[in-house]
């Protein structure tokens, strides 16, 4: 008896262990926590969003460590991923290659792996190769690096190019793999780095190619799997979700590769506040700038995959107090913003140069195909300034042209500093390798001014992207039309708003930034070939190399886009010195309308020549048909005739 109460109460002892709260078993690596980031953007300080009507400000580095501290204080063994675009997007970018400020302050979060979004490439080669170098030099604790699918193209000759070969030196020297394994609490776990099929595609200066990311994953969960004998395999992937399920590539390597565990899904923004599961595959999205920290728990099942048993998006907000020391290396990041580049243009980073009392058009609506209030504003500071800076030897600019996806914020009513106009337009870099893509003037032919309208209107349902707003000009679509003939009305548009019959033949002076031109070319390709914009220099040649169409300021420095806007906002009426931006702003222009309807006139009227051609084609089959029918009945009723003679 005695022996039996000492066993029962060993046995009791060792369930009391093994349960935790609520009772349910929690044997030592059963359950695992996954902190997760991703499209911070260089975001380091709190910022204001609007949220069911109320406004807040939300994010800022300092609260985010705070939050993540937290965390752990929770479950030690949490772990911390980031799935790219960690930089590029505030006045903190214009120091990426000096001072790598975002992968320093990575380290001093303690994250556990961070891959490589397409804007970690917005540099250059040259410009992410001294980053690595510069982060590796500091001697701070630093992030992690895991890039599975970069290639590194070579030329006609079978060698790198010498900026191919510097990157490739300081990823090794940094030492970025293409996976990486770590034990936590007992579970072994292997995580592994993408960038996705668009997100390549918005990398056009990169340098590098990125190969397929479902071929790579299936590879990679094989040596991770097999070799590497992990419990657990997690994705850091910068593909992106999408409402359509053929462009959802996250989604779709969760469908082709079942044996990942967890995609931590970043590129596209999205903010999921319940996560997409596809079998035992959680996809889970925490949005954007750091305004809310993901926390996933998942839990080893008895078939040797894993449940989710918990999943939040913790918004980072005043609830947060702010990390004394974060607060502090940040503040040092921003004086050297200061010197090394604001400097440059003779502006503070906290300088007020503008008073709105409105707010311009939502950053987030800047999704729906129509006009935009921002986008407006854009296109008129680039015409102005260019106008200003060129005095009397001005040449009348017809149009600007802005894409969609170089405005990364909006303005809200109240004060307009410097940072807030660089979020706004801060991509790119210059040949000058300063941040920002610098204005450049290109000429088309009426035509094609009037094709530029065309894939606004066409082109942007397919690529959300490519959507325009067009300052100069006046434009009328109908969504239902045909493709590639939707735009009904189109014409030139003065700043008196007189309008103007475009000449298909004359060639007009068009404004744009870098990266726009560049692209102009390209609308070929999403438009299978049926559009076609070549944009020319002055003396109607084409372009070869688009740096030569920069516009310079006169003590030679390029005129950056956000630069321009600055300096258009400068230039409104003042009140107790302030500009103050003028109400007509508020409103909407009518420059580009959009008249949706199905009337059968409206679908057909005013063709163009695509439009023709696929009328004529339409014609031929039908009348190819009809006469295959009559051919059908004829030879019918011969058959039975014969049939009957019989």
């Amino acid at each position: 008896m005695r022996h039996y109460k000492i066993f029962l109460a060993m046995l009791l002892m060792l369930c009391s262990i093994g349960l935790g709260q609520n009772g349910i078993a929690q044997a030592k690596g059963e359950e695992i926590t996954i902190l997760f980031t991703h499209d911070l953007h260089d975001n380091y300080n709190p910022f204001e969003v609007e949220r069911d009507g109320e406004k807040l400000y939300v994010g800022g580095l300092a609260r985010m460590y705070e939050a993540i501290e937290e965390q752990r204080e929770k479950d030690p063994h949490a772990i911390l991923v980031d799935a790219g675009d960690f930089s590029m997007g505030t006045l903190y970018q214009t120091i990426f290659s000096t001072h790598a400020p975002m992968m320093r302050l990575m380290g001093m979060m303690k994250y556990d792996a961070i891959t490589y979004g397409n804007h970690e490439f917005d540099f250059r080669p040259e410009g992410l190769s001294k980053a690595l170098d510069v982060a590796k030099a500091s001697g701070d604790e630093l992030p992690p690096i895991i890039a599975s699918n970069i290639v590194y193209p070579k030329n006609e000759n079978g060698e790198l190019a010498e900026d191919l070969q510097q990157l490739k030196r300081s990823m090794e020297q940094y030492g970025v793999e293409p996976y990486r394994v770590i034990e936590k609490n007992g579970v072994k776990i292997g995580m592994f780095g993408l960038l996705g099929k668009d997100a390549a595609s918005n990398a056009p200066m990169s340098g590098v190619t990125f190969d397929d990311n479902v071929e790579v994953s299936k590879k990679m969960v094989k040596v991770l799997k097999e070799d590497e004998k992990v419990d657990l395999i997690i994705a850091a992937s910068h593909s992106g979700t999408s409402p359509n399920p053929k462009k959802s590539e996250d989604e779709l390597l969760a469908k082709a590769v079942p044996e990942i565990d967890m995609i931590v899904s970043g590129h596209t923004h999205t903010t999921l506040f319940e996560p997409i599961i596809v079998n035992d595959t959680v996809i889970a999205s925490a949005g954007e700038y750091g305004e809310n920290l993901g926390v996933v728990k998942l839990r080893k099942n008895n078939d040797h995959r894993w449940d989710l048993t918990t999943y939040d998006i913790v918004r980072i907000d005043d609830n947060f107090k702010e990390n004394k020391q974060m607060k502090v290396k940040i503040e040092g990041f921003k004086e050297n913003v200061q010197s090394h580049y604001l400097d440059l243009f003779g502006l503070g980073f906290d300088e007020v140069i503008a008073y709105t009392p409105f707010d311009f058009t939502e950053f987030t609506k800047l999704e729906e195909h129509q006009e935009s209030t921002i986008g407006n504003l854009i296109g008129d500071a680039y015409i102005h300034v260019v106008k200003e800076l060129e005095g009397e030897g001005y040449e009348p600019i017809t149009a600007s042209v802005i894409p969609v996806g170089v405005i990364r914020n909006s303005f809200y009513e109240g004060d307009i500093t410097v940072s807030d106009v660089f979020n706004v337009s801060s991509l790119g870099i210059g040949p000058d390798a300063v941040s920002g893509y610098p204005v450049i003037d290109v000429y088309l032919t009426g035509k094609e001014l009037k094709t530029v309208a065309e894939v606004d209107a066409s082109v942007t349902p397919l690529m959300p992207a490519a959507q325009l707003y067009i300052a100069g000009m006046n434009y009328t679509f109908n969504p239902n039309r045909l493709p590639f003939n939707k735009v009904t009305d189109v014409q030139i548009e003065s700043s008196d708003g007189t309008l103007e019959r475009i000449e298909d033949e004359k060639l007009y002076r068009v404004v744009a930034g870098l990266y726009t031109g560049q692209m102009l070319p390209i609308v070929g390709e999403q438009s299978f070939g049926l559009l076609s914009i070549e944009p020319k220099n002055k003396d109607g040649e084409l372009i070869d190399n688009f740096e030569d169409q920069i516009i310079y300021l006169d003590n030679g420095q390029e005129l950056k886009e956000w630069h321009a806007i600055a300096e258009y906002l400068m230039s409104f009426d003042k009140v107790d010195g302030i500009s103050q931006v003028p109400a007509h702003y508020a409103e909407l222009k009518n420059r580009k309308n959009v008249e949706s309807s199905k009337n059968p006139i409206d679908l057909v009227k005013k063709p163009n020549g695509i439009a023709w051609t696929i009328y004529s084609v339409i014609v031929i089959l039908i009348i190819g048909i009809t006469l295959f029918i009559r051919w059908m009945v004829k030879r019918k009723k011969r058959t039975s005739t014969n049939g009957t003679n019989d």
